[in-house]
């Protein structure tokens, strides 16, 4: 890679309303650091930006639910969250805010140029209002029946038991979260972006990135395209945000997907502010390469709504790449804030302190770049003990312990490179050459594998040339040995530094090396007579004992949230309970129900008789898993119409906190029909 101007590197803003967890690290950030300490290295004119996402209606909920302020939500996370950052050297150029003097007025005049170029639809719509709270309801505030699966707890946005995404007009019996009073329905006037009348313009763009992009950033686009694009609001009624720079507009802020992502825009001139350069050649200069590191659910905002708000201002560049990162898992299940199934950075590093490279290292082998991954504890674990400890800390230390003992910790002159010693420096410059490859498009997964590789062909050749024999018989060819060892360990001191900067720093303090650049792997490093530093251990190993806890821990937590999250009811008689007809029966059909995302049709033998029953289990079972499954149904329940048809039944599901259901079955031998009492 030549220099190629300038590059502007941004990392997803993180939500504000909580800490952050492995999966954040390992799908943005990680990756994100990496790529700007290379370029950093490189000699690239590079900035990497960026902040706390601070608005939106989930802040204000929290704010509700805990008695306090959105700021002071704000304050807190915002704090907790860069503290993580810098705990684990991820090396912002800045991190702000969307809550700053210089984030609202940006956003503000984004809006107004937009507006003046009469970009934006103007709408009156019918939104639900809580006469008693004086304000418009955000979906989330509302609640109610779902019409599908009649769920009394059913928000205004989503059914989060049958899943069926809903408007808050479609709830029966619509409630207020906020007082409990049934909400009137009252016109609102809101802007609009027309992301509809843009979309040839990101099919062609998208068509010229299709070589140099991530497949499934591409694959998602074209899903958005083929359903076709509809305009989408960039106002919304609410009291937390930015204001609507219009006359007409009290009570409205901008929504938070448009907010968002100017705030890259924002900390990129409050960063220039504070060191004195033009914010603009960054933005609006052609030889800037607009780099965003993002998660999958981000794509739509960072490849379709961003793009088409730069392209309608007219002055912006637009991003050069976008690579995206999919899902990382944690033990087989998907992370969950919900129900603490998560691995919480401050946490960790409270159990494991001093080792934030063992978590960077493994979240990289193990980045869920092309698909979800999973981390496991056990992994982690082996990566550590197997790889850190036994294959790079082991190489490190048989060199400089082996150099202290044999040159008073002075590098050696070599007397003669035999052929071996040759063609093991050789394979340098093929493996930093992988490096600069998968750091470039994106695959930092292989780069990290052939930076490893350089440990690992150092401990070949220690093992080869057996330096440990030689120094009875031979110290010149010893001293010669140590000398391409010690080339190889300051090679890697300056290779690892992208993925690794605690390792690389420690490794340089032993070397005595200063350096800052990207250096030529055909240029030795240490020079004959250098004087080096005292040998350390870069990595202990990690027992089992110690993820065993780790283990132990996710499992009590979760125990705890079921209990919390789903407390007992308050009793009923047995007469209630005498009412309801509890059967036993198997499934014999099952087919998904069109133009719903988590409906089945199931034909189930009741024993008493073989009927349909809807569930809204698609999500967790497949139609050709259930069929044969036993069931537990109640029978008597009044039957329904759901999508068209006729469900005379409900099966027996378990639901964990984060809305997970499995299917309760009965014991083996119980007959179809049998009662349940």
């Amino acid at each position: 890679m030549g220099k190629t101007g300038r590059y502007l590197v941004t990392a997803a803003l993180p939500y504000a309303n909580g800490p952050i967890h492995i999966g954040h690290l390992a799908g943005v950030y990680i990756p994100a650091d990496i790529y700007v300490r290379y370029l950093r290295l490189k000699g690239e004119d590079v900035l990497f930006v960026c902040g706390s996402d601070e608005h939106g209606v989930p802040i204000t909920i929290k704010a509700r639910q805990e008695g306090v302020s959105p700021q002071d939500i704000v304050d807190k996370y915002h704090k907790m969250i860069s503290q993580s950052f810098s705990d684990f050297a991820i090396s912002f150029d800045i991190y702000s805010r969307t809550t700053t003097t210089v984030h609202k007025k940006t956003a503000a005049d984004f809006f107004s140029t937009l507006h003046k170029k009469d970009v934006f639809l103007e709408k009156t719509t019918e939104q639900y209002y809580d006469n008693e709270a004086k304000q418009f309801l955000a979906d989330r505030y509302i609640t109610g029946t779902c019409p599908h699966c009649h769920n009394e707890r059913a928000y205004g946005d989503q059914c989060e038991k049958c899943g069926t995404s809903l408007n808050p007009t479609d709830l029966i019996h619509p409630v207020s979260a906020i007082s409990g009073s049934k909400p009137v329905l009252k016109e609102t006037c809101h802007w609009y972006l027309p992301l509809d009348q843009y979309q040839p313009f990101l099919e062609s763009w998208m068509k010229n990135n299709e070589s140099t992009w991530k497949s499934n950033v591409i694959g998602q686009c074209k899903s958005w395209f083929k359903q076709g694009l509809q305009p989408r609001a960039v106002s919304r009624d609410l009291d937390w945000g930015v204001a609507v720079p219009l006359d007409n507009a009290a009570g409205k802020v901008l929504y938070v997907w448009f907010d968002a992502p100017i705030g890259y825009i924002s900390a990129t001139k409050e960063l220039a502010e504070k060191r004195g350069f033009n914010w603009e050649l960054y933005w609006k200069n052609e030889n800037t390469r607009l780099v965003h590191f993002i998660g999958k659910d981000n794509i739509v905002f960072h490849c379709i709504v961003f793009p088409v708000m730069l392209k309608a201002h007219g002055s912006y560049v637009l991003p050069f790449n976008v690579p995206a990162n999919e899902f990382l898992n944690l033990e087989g299940d998907k992370i969950s804030t919900s129900r603490n199934w998560a691995v919480w950075l401050h946490e960790y590093l409270v159990d494991f302190p001093g080792k934030q490279d063992v978590l960077r290292y493994v979240l990289c082998a193990n980045a869920p770049e092309s698909k979800d991954n999973d981390f496991t504890w056990k992994d982690f674990q082996d990566r550590n003990n197997n790889e850190l400890v036994a294959i790079l800390g082991n190489f490190i230390n048989r060199a400089m312990v082996l150099t202290q003992k044999n040159c008073r910790l002075h590098v050696p002159e070599p007397e003669h490179l035999s052929e071996y010693d040759l063609s093991t420096l050789a394979g340098i410059p093929l493996l930093k050459e992988q490096i600069e490859r998968g750091v470039e498009t994106f695959h930092f997964r292989d780069a990290l594998r052939a930076a490893m590789d350089i440990a690992r062909l150092g401990n070949k050749y220690l093992a080869d040339t057996e330096p440990w024999k030689t120094a009875a018989t031979d110290i010149k060819r010893t001293e010669t040995i140590l000398f391409v060892a010690l080339q190889i360990s300051a090679y890697l001191a300056v290779y690892l530094e992208p993925f690794l900067p605690f390792t690389a720093a420690a490794i340089r303090k032993m070397l005595n090396l200063n350096i800052s650049g990207w250096p030529d792997a055909g240029t030795f490093l240490l020079k004959t007579g250098h004087v080096l530093g005292e040998p350390s251990l870069l990595f202990s190993k990690i027992e089992d004992d110690a993820v065993e806890l780790q283990r132990k821990k996710l499992v009590r937590t979760t125990a705890d949230r079921v209990i919390t999250a789903n407390p007992q009811k308050s009793n009923i008689s047995y007469d209630d309970f005498s009412k309801m007809d509890i059967r036993t029966g198997t499934i014999l059909e099952a087919e998904r129900i069109p133009k719903t995302q988590k409906l089945l049709k199931l034909k189930i033998d009741a024993g008493i008789d073989i009927r349909t029953v809807v569930s809204g289990i698609a999500e967790y079972y497949t139609p050709e898993s259930v069929v044969g499954k036993r069931v537990i149904l109640l029978t008597n329940l009044e039957p329904r119409k759901i999508k068209g048809i006729e469900s005379k039944g409900m099966i027996l599901m378990a639901e964990n906190p984060d809305g997970h259901l499995y299917i309760v079955e009965p014991q083996d031998g119980t007959a179809n029909g049998a009662q349940v009492k």
